[in-house]
């Protein structure tokens, strides 16, 4: 833990609120009584930095013996983290990997040329009533290192520095800002953090990052002026100077970006990639199903079932 005096009262605040560069409020859906919030991609902006998929998981509350069962399915082209604030989730993948996701921790799975993973929630949990409230990201992967061998890293929430001064407590999930920076490896320049603030708190964005952009969780914040509630993403104006104040009631941030990538992606299903070429062969690929013959097998202890290609 350290304390940063970037985080200091005096943040700057002259700046006007047409520094607000895209607003979004997500579109939600019901997946039969739990509700995900789709911030990206949105109509007006495909990306923040790298961050290509951005998913409010909940709040949901779930009676003994249901849950989450996300199946089996694919991804190429980019890394993927579920970052909860409650509840956990199983997380298994073709790799091996096979282990709990916990409120705080990072559990960053890169899908490189091509991954397969599935999200449940475990056996354990599903004995007695429980919740769940996260959100889920996908970082899309510079030309470079789109086709890099999958991989996945696990930090556990005491591994990742935490930044505080009066008020606001800051903890970073991913990259670099405030000084500090993340155990696990990223592509390109990236930051991601949870900020929880106390009632009129001040917070500077990192100022040394091209994209950035905010989602507000919980509580409300003010900038230059003006108002926004839980449940809106902000894009702000590069290289702007931006705080942003709390609430009467306080408020939680996810703050994100990071340096854009050489061009736009394609998007379709799970898949992203720099060509719609690299995107068909994956659906072929996934349709065939020939599993550990091609980019694609099935997770070992996960294997009865799979989502199945999209008609």
């Amino acid at each position: 833990m350290s304390w940063n005096p970037a985080l200091e009262p005096g943040c700057p605040d002259s700046v006007s609120v047409d520094a607000i560069e895209t607003l979004i409020v997500p579109r939600a859906r019901d997946l039969g009584g739990f509700e995900v919030r789709r911030a990206l991609p949105a109509p007006k902006r495909q990306m923040v930095g790298p961050f290509i998929f951005f998913d409010q998981m909940g709040p949901a509350e779930f009676v003994s013996g249901n849950g989450v069962d996300v199946r089996p399915h694919p991804h190429i082209g980019l890394a993927t983290i579920t970052y909860l604030f409650r509840g956990e989730m199983q997380h298994r993948d073709s790799l091996g990997s096979n282990l709990i996701i916990r409120p705080g921790a990072v559990n960053w799975m890169v899908a490189g040329r091509g991954v397969t993973h599935s999200e449940r929630t475990s056996a354990e949990t599903r004995k007695s009533p429980h919740s769940l409230f996260g959100i889920q990201t996908w970082v899309a992967l510079p030309d470079a290192d789109e086709d890099v061998a999958p991989s996945f890293e696990h930090h556990a929430k005491e591994a990742l520095p935490v930044v505080e001064s009066e008020g606001a407590s800051l903890r970073l999930i991913l990259g670099r800002a405030y000084g500090e920076a993340t155990p696990a490896k990223v592509f390109s320049e990236t930051f991601y953090a949870d900020a929880e603030m106390e009632p009129d708190a001040r917070l500077p964005l990192p100022d040394d990052h091209e994209d950035r952009g905010l989602y507000i969780i919980e509580g409300s914040i003010s900038v230059a002026g003006q108002s926004f509630d839980a449940g809106q993403m902000m894009v702000f104006r590069p290289a702007d100077r931006i705080s942003v104040r709390a609430g009467a009631a306080g408020a939680r941030l996810i703050l994100l970006g990071g340096a854009t990538l050489e061009g736009p992606r394609y998007l379709w299903w799970n898949f992203v990639a720099s060509s719609q070429e690299k995107i068909d062969a994956a659906k072929e690929q996934w349709r065939k199903g020939e599993w550990g013959k091609g980019r694609f097998s099935l997770p070992p202890d996960d294997r009865n079932e799979f989502i199945p290609l999209p008609v």
